[in-house]
């Protein structure tokens, strides 16, 4: 009997890896529901005074909108079977810090996908993943192992 993977896509927003991640999945049948953040950065910004009301003091406003984010994310990591963190270079993503907090405290499989140059950065979310890629088809490669057991062809 075959199930479906539940993976939650956490991290920066700025490039295609999801996209890559995904393509690859499929491109190898698996059987993977995806989920992610909210990845607008404007609609993540200001949902909570779209929302719930304008505020004067730019924390409030940013604070609003992370609440209602946290919702989402929290439900769809406590759902996933594995949670993927990628960490870019442009951008700091202490979200994504916090998101790989929150899967390690689940006793989630997580998987790091930074460049090897943050490393060092990262040694702590990097100790408690139990894989760490550097890039995107890395990622779908360990999830074709995971799900199939079987060792790509080739390489």
């Amino acid at each position: 009997m075959s199930r479906t993977w539940k993976v939650y896509l956490s991290g920066e927003i700025h490039s295609d890896w999801r996209e890559r991640v995904q393509e690859a999945a499929k491109e190898a049948h698996l059987p993977i529901e995806f989920t992610a953040p909210v990845t607008d950065h404007a609609s993540s910004d200001d949902c909570g005074v779209r929302i719930l009301g304008a505020e004067d003091r730019k924390f409030w406003h940013d604070h609003k909108g992370a609440q209602l984010n946290a919702i989402r994310t929290r439900t769809l990591i406590a759902d996933a079977d594995v949670v993927v963190v990628r960490f870019g270079e442009k951008y700091r993503q202490w979200n994504a810090a916090f998101d790989a907090g929150i899967a390690a405290a689940l006793g989630k499989p997580l998987i790091a996908l930074h460049p090897p140059e943050l490393g060092h950065a990262l040694k702590e979310v990097d100790a408690a993943a139990l894989a760490v890629a550097s890039e995107p088809e890395q990622v779908a490669r360990i999830l074709d192992y995971v799900i199939t057991g079987a060792l790509p062809a080739g390489d």
